[in-house]
């Protein structure tokens, strides 16, 4: 997994609950990396568990709120250094549909080595989108996060419904 994930998730961390919060996560957590990334690292994605399970213990809120919080603050850092490409679509839902075959292809350009989910495009009209979200990390919540801040990035109201095709969140509509 990217540094930048890690980076951006202690950044979080740190904004929502406090830097002894970070310090505390990640002493709690048996990490590789004694809690040390940059950006352009690469790292073990059991870091991150590690991290989001003591997050979640220390602070009650569940793994999957956790995401979507942090998929709704990754989508700021988009826009502070990718507003180009997502000024190349004129509504959510065609950015959305672009995930794999634009946004993705652009991602693995700057992290060759990146592992990302995979959105299976099944229906699209100009009021509804359905995707299948495929990620052996079931990090569907952050893409749920994400999708949120894209309609509001364009003063768009939506109403983003999913439902576990793999009880793991492998594979969600």
């Amino acid at each position: 997994m990217k540094g930048i994930v890690f980076t951006e998730f202690l950044d979080l961390v740190e904004e929502k609950f406090g830097l002894e919060t970070v310090e505390e996560i990640i002493s709690k957590s048996e990490l590789e990396s004694d809690g040390i990334y940059t950006a352009v690292g690469t790292y073990k994605f059991t870091e991150m568990v590690s991290l989001l399970t003591n997050l979640s213990s220390l602070t009650n809120v569940s793994i999957n709120d956790l995401l979507k919080t942090y998929g709704l603050h990754f989508f700021d850092v988009l826009v502070r250094n990718y507003k180009g490409i997502l000024n190349m679509y004129k509504t959510p839902l065609d950015l959305l549909a672009s995930i794999d075959n634009h946004i993705h292809v652009e991602v693995k350009k700057l992290y060759p080595d990146a592992e990302l989910p995979y959105f299976e495009t099944t229906e699209q009209t100009d009021s509804k989108l359905v995707l299948i979200y495929h990620s052996s990390r079931a990090m569907y919540a952050f893409a749920h996060g994400l999708m949120e801040k894209t309609f509001a990035y364009y003063n768009q109201n939506a109403e983003i419904n999913y439902k576990l095709i793999n009880d793991d969140g492998t594979k969600v509509k």
